[in-house]
């Protein structure tokens, strides 16, 4: 009987659910790649939003192109596995060999699709679909995502994480995005709030 050529790359997608993060550090919930991956792509659904409706600087942002490359972003770490920040960006070598070994991934990953669907595929999982502005927009979601993941641990008593609260706050001011910045003045603070306070009298 003949077999049908077959593509593995959305089942590998799938394992997703298995790569943890924060690796490094003890956590009171751990936290799959699968969920950050959601949370950043409804998040930066929302910055671009944002841009187009409060901050001016988003007339040709697109929300539903970014939030699909959010969904994508950190596909290639299947492959790689979850590289922890400190190692990451240790220094300039290992910051581009970093870079070097996401692309390879990427590009292996896009592989594993039939020809005609892999190359636009392989835009997605880099990021080069978006313009600058739209990648930007994807990073300050990326890290808004590692803020509340680390305000919810810090919430549940877990004093590990209080140094990486600090650092991604500085990081994110330091974006200078306005977007980013509304997030944190008018949505941010809810994540500190139980069920009850976030609804009542809102229903």
């Amino acid at each position: 009987s003949h077999m049908a050529k077959t593509y593995p790359f959305n089942a590998l997608l799938a394992r997703m659910k298995y790569i943890t993060r924060w690796s490094l550090m003890h956590n009171s919930r751990p936290e799959s790649l699968s969920e950050h991956t959601a949370d950043t792509a409804l998040i930066a659904h929302m910055l671009c939003r944002i841009a187009r409706q409060y901050t001016g600087t988003g007339a040709d942002i697109r929300p539903d192109t970014v939030a699909t490359a959010a969904l994508y972003h950190d596909a290639p770490e299947i492959l790689t596995g979850d590289m922890p920040t400190p190692v990451k960006y240790k220094n300039d070598a290992l910051r581009t060999a970093y870079k070097a070994v996401e692309a390879e991934s990427a590009r292996a990953m896009a592989g594993l699709l039939p020809p005609e669907i892999s190359a636009e595929t392989e835009l997605y999982l880099t990021g080069a679909v978006l313009s600058d502005s739209e990648r930007k927009l994807l990073k300050a979601a990326d890290r808004l995502s590692a803020l509340i993941k680390c305000i919810e641990e810090c919430q549940s008593g877990n004093r590990e994480f209080e140094a990486a609260r600090r650092q991604q706050e500085a990081a994110l001011h330091e974006m200078q995005c306005p977007e980013a910045e509304y997030f944190m003045e008018h949505m941010l603070p809810c994540y500190t709030q139980n069920l009850d306070e976030l609804t009542r009298g809102r229903f």
